[in-house]
C-alpha cells in the first residue's frame, strides 16, 4: 500500500499570525501608549495623595487617575485582542493608530481640565472649556466608531484563538458596546441639561450610569485573558469552553446588576 507523503493540513490558527512590519509599528505605538498613559493615572494617583481634595465630583484627581489607568489598559488590551480578529491588516493598522491618538486626546483634555481645577465634561463656562468639552464629545464619538468596528469583525468571522477565545471576544465586544451606548446616553443627557441652564444638575446626571459603564468597559480584556489562561492549563478544549461561558455568564450578571443599581440602592 502506497503512504502518502502529503503534508497533513494546517489546524485552525490558535495564535496571532507574524504581522507585516507596518501592522507591528503600530502594535508597538499603542502598547507604548497605553505604558503611558497608566503611568499618567498612577502619578496623578500620587498627586491626589499630596494634594489631596474630594475624589468624587466633577473637579477631582479621580478622573485624571481613572481615566489614565482605563484608557491605557483598554488600549493595550484592544491591540492584543484584535490581533485574534479576521481583519484586513491594512484596516486594523488605521483603526489602531487612530485609536491610540484618540485615547491620547482623551486623557490629555481630562488631564489638562484637572491641572485648570475646573471640570472635564459638559462644561460650557468659557469658550475654551467648550471646545475641551466638545473635543472630548467628540473623541467618545470616534471611540464608538472605532470599537463598533472591531465589534462587528467579531462577529462577522468567527475570530482565532485556543478554545473559548471565539466566544470570549464576541461576549467582550458585546458588553463592550453597552459601555459605549452608556457612555454617550451620559453625555447626550448632560448635553441637553447644560444647554438648558442646568450646569450643576448635569455634572451629576452621570452618577446612575456610572457603575454600568465602568463594569461593561473592561469585559473585553477580562474575558479572553481567561480564554488564554485556560488554554495554558492541561484542561481539555470541551472543559475550557464550559468555564468561558461561566465566566460570560456570570459576567453578564455583573453587568445586569450595576445597570440595575441605581434602582436597587434607593
Amino acid at each position: 500500500m502506497a503512504v502518502s507523503t502529503s503534508a497533513p493540513r494546517p489546524s485552525a490558527r490558535t495564535t496571532p499570525r507574524r504581522a507585516p512590519r507596518a501592522l507591528r509599528s503600530a502594535e508597538r505605538l499603542c502598547h507604548a501608549t497605553g505604558l503611558l498613559l497608566v503611568s499618567s493615572g498612577l502619578a496623578h494617583l500620587v498627586v491626589f495623595a499630596v494634594d489631596g481634595g474630594p475624589w468624587d465630583g466633577p473637579v477631582s484627581w479621580r478622573k485624571p487617575v481613572t481615566f489614565g489607568l482605563s484608557f491605557g489598559a483598554t488600549l493595550i488590551a484592544l491591540t492584543w485582542v484584535t490581533s485574534y480578529l479576521r481583519i484586513g491588516e491594512r484596516l486594523r493598522t488605521v483603526l489602531l493608530v487612530v485609536l491610540a491618538a484618540d485615547c491620547v486626546v482623551e486623557v490629555g483634555g481630562i488631564t489638562l481640565q484637572a491641572w485648570r481645577r475646573v471640570p472635564s465634561h459638559l462644561n460650557m463656562e468659557t469658550p475654551f472649556d467648550t471646545a475641551v468639552s466638545m473635543t472630548l464629545a467628540v473623541g467618545g464619538g470616534v471611540l464608538v466608531v472605532l470599537l463598533t468596528v472591531f465589534a462587528v469583525a467579531s462577529f462577522r468571522r468567527a475570530p482565532a484563538g485556543p478554545a473559548g477565545m471565539a466566544l470570549a471576544l464576541r461576549s467582550g465586544f458585546a458588553i463592550l458596546l453597552v459601555a459605549l451606548a452608556s457612555g454617550a446616553a451620559m453625555i447626550a443627557r448632560g448635553v441637553l441639561l447644560t444647554r438648558t441652564g442646568h450646569q450643576q444638575a448635569a455634572y451629576h446626571s452621570t452618577a446612575p450610569l456610572k457603575p454600568l459603564h465602568g463594569v461593561s468597559l473592561h469585559a473585553v480584556l477580562v474575558l479572553p485573558a481567561l480564554a488564554w489562561l485556560l488554554s495554558r492549563t492541561s484542561w481539555g478544549e470541551r472543559t475550557r469552553r464550559r468555564a468561558v461561558t461561566t465566566a460570560v455568564g456570570a459576567y453578564a450578571a455583573a453587568v445586569a446588576l450595576a445597570g440595575l443599581w441605581p434602582v436597587l440602592g434607593r
